[in-house]
This record gives structure tokens, C-alpha cells and sequence, in this order.
């Protein structure tokens, strides 16, 4: 169990250190400029939290458990990446299909950041617990 909460926290911490500075610094202008008409002045800090904590609860659960089953950083990538689109792209397309004027250059670019994101935060809670906690037999 300890593995898994190790993986949990790798995995957290690093998405949220990447995900901050590029939503913070990298792409802040370019979500301000697709969506600012809908953004809040202040980020809801409870909503943020709990997407981040349960985000990231499915990262393990889809992703790292898996790759620390096989033993492989491939499969933490694999899954990490194909977890990654679906959420993005459940959500920026149902957004698409749902509001009015949700552009379509925030869906390719949103969609792509979040598989990139899911996949590094997967492998980087494999890569962690691996590392804390190698497979029977391993040096």
C-alpha cells in the first residue's frame, strides 16, 4: 500500500509543479487570450484541489498500478499518455459540443498538454516507487 501512496505523491507533485508554471507562466496568455472572457479573476482553490487529488487518484489507479505491475516505466508512459487524452479530450470536446464559442485551438492545445502532463506525472510516480520499492528479486 505504502508503494502506492509513494506513487500517488510522485505523480501529484509533479503534475502539479508542471501544470502551475504552465498554466501560470508558459500558456497564461494563450488561455487568456482562447477563454478569458470565462475565466475567474481568482482561481476557486477548493475546485483546484479536489480535481488535482482525484486526477490524480486516476492517474495511479489507470497508469502507474499497471506499470508496477509489468515492472515497466513503457507502460506508466502508455497508459499515462492514452488516460491523458481521454480525460482531456472528454473534457474539451464535450466543452466544444456544449458552450458557445469554445475555440478550437484551446481544444488541440489543451488536449495535448494533458496527455503530455498525465503521461510525465505517471511515469515520474512509476519512476518513484520503483525506485522506494523495487519487485521481489531486484537489486
Amino acid at each position: 500500500m505504502m508503494k502506492y501512496v509513494v506513487a500517488y505523491l510522485a505523480a501529484a507533485t509533479t503534475l502539479f509543479a508542471i501544470d502551475l508554471l504552465w498554466l501560470g507562466v508558459i500558456a497564461k496568455s494563450f488561455y487568456r487570450a482562447q477563454i478569458g472572457s470565462l475565466m475567474l479573476d481568482q482561481i476557486n482553490i477548493v475546485a483546484a484541489i479536489l480535481f488535482y487529488a482525484v486526477y490524480v487518484v486516476c492517474v495511479v489507479i489507470f497508469a502507474v498500478a499497471l506499470a508496477l505491475h509489468t515492472g515497466s516505466w513503457r507502460t506508466a508512459i502508455v497508459l499515462g499518455t492514452l488516460f491523458g487524452f481521454f480525460a482531456y479530450a472528454t473534457y474539451d470536446m464535450t466543452n466544444l459540443a456544449t458552450l458557445r464559442g469554445w475555440p478550437i485551438a484551446m481544444v488541440v492545445v489543451d488536449i495535448a498538454w494533458g496527455t503530455c502532463l498525465t503521461a510525465i506525472s505517471a511515469t515520474a510516480g512509476f519512476l518513484v516507487a520503483q525506485r522506494l520499492f523495487p519487485p521481489s528479486g531486484a537489486s
